[in-house]
């Protein structure tokens, strides 16, 4: 892997990942744009003791523009994007519109592939292997920063989730705090570990799915499985077997094997609901250990917490989507319609050739 990093016009950083050792990234940003200017505000709710980010300037962000207009798609001629370059392999920038800055954090882009057609199961496991040292390389730098406490690398895919550009693409947050879903695991594991005299609750969870009939598929490195209590209509877990607390942490093995097993189950996501239905939309997201300190969670450390990526998709069955009503958003109680072991067995059904 060789990495470029550069300006564009307005100061962000922009960053090119090649496959190739030659690759020359020198071309220059050639629009004419300001200075970014955010109002990016973090406030704590008393009640809940969580945290809101408000951004208002995200209202003007780009929505849904015209395939010939995406400002993903590297440059070409006088049409000018966010990529100042003809062609890339992987490429992060931060966000134009963040949700989170300066003090508050930060926001970056990360596209997967120049295709703008492709999804991220059309990469080849080359390409994702790149994607995986991105997401590893930014892990590592974001949390250097003074204002960063937790790295959270993401992908949004379909309209149904909310996405406003239809190029392949992910986002990483970099948050000034430990976030409440990351909290609660780690009560739930400094629970767990003082009422066992020391077990781990993720070594746990991983050796019930992994004899259980949960399990969608395995590799030497890595296990997929749909969770007890999965929360969404298909929501599947993907462990590293040997537990580590971040994307840094993670072994020659495990990394080579990943994009092998990621793409698999993508792939078997977009097969769900039968090869007539559009692509699948869903939320895959890279659980990591924070980088501050966990003194309010007894007994914790960072080791203890388990590495993980949570896949889920909204649509619940042909035609129709998962909604989050009164118990969902108003309680935080999720109702799911599809027990896990059927789906566990319908993505073992659709497994590809």
């Amino acid at each position: 892997m060789k990495k470029t990093s550069t300006r564009l016009a307005d100061g962000r950083e922009l960053i090119y990942y090649d496959l190739r050792d030659d690759s020359v990234r020198d071309a220059t940003d050639r629009r004419p744009l300001d200075r970014t200017v955010t109002t990016s505000e973090i406030r704590r709710d008393p009640l809940l003791g969580d945290s809101v980010a408000i951004a208002s300037h995200r209202q003007g962000r780009t929505y849904h523009p015209p395939a010939d207009e995406c400002p993903l798609c590297p440059s070409e001629g006088d049409r000018l994007s966010e990529i100042p370059d003809s062609s890339y392999d992987v490429v992060v920038f931060e966000n134009r519109f963040p949700s989170l800055a300066g003090d508050s954090g930060r926001c970056e882009v990360v596209c997967f592939t120049s295709d703008h057609n492709a999804s991220f199961a059309d990469l080849t496991e080359e390409q994702a292997g790149l994607v995986l040292e991105a997401w590893t390389d930014r892990t590592s730098e974001l949390s250097h920063l003074p204002s960063v406490e937790q790295v959270f690398c993401f992908e949004n895919r379909g309209a149904e989730i909310g996405v406003t550009l239809g190029h392949p693409h992910g986002q990483i947050y970099a948050y000034p705090f430990t976030t409440p879903r990351t909290a609660l695991m780690l009560r739930s594991a400094a629970t767990h570990k003082e009422m066992t005299g020391g077990e781990n609750l993720f070594d746990a969870v991983l050796e019930r799915e992994l004899a259980g009939e949960r399990v969608v598929l395995e590799g030497e490195h890595w296990v997929a499985f749909v969770p007890y209590a999965a929360h969404w209509p298909y929501e599947v877990h993907l462990y590293p077997k040997r537990r580590v607390p971040d994307l840094l942490g993670l072994d020659e093995g495990a990394r080579t094997e990943f994009p092998k097993v990621y793409l698999e189950l993508l792939r078997r996501f977009d097969r769900i609901f039968g090869e007539s239905e559009p692509p699948t939309p869903y939320i895959a997201a890279w659980h990591q250990a924070p980088f501050g300190a966990l003194e309010e969670f007894d007994g914790v450390v960072r080791e203890d917490f388990a590495l993980h990526l949570e896949l889920f998709t909204i649509r619940r069955t042909s035609g129709k989507l998962k909604f989050l009503a009164g118990s969902e958003s108003g309680m935080n109680v999720f109702i799911n319609d599809v027990p896990p072991e059927r789906a566990a067995e319908r993505l073992r059904e659709v497994a590809s050739s």
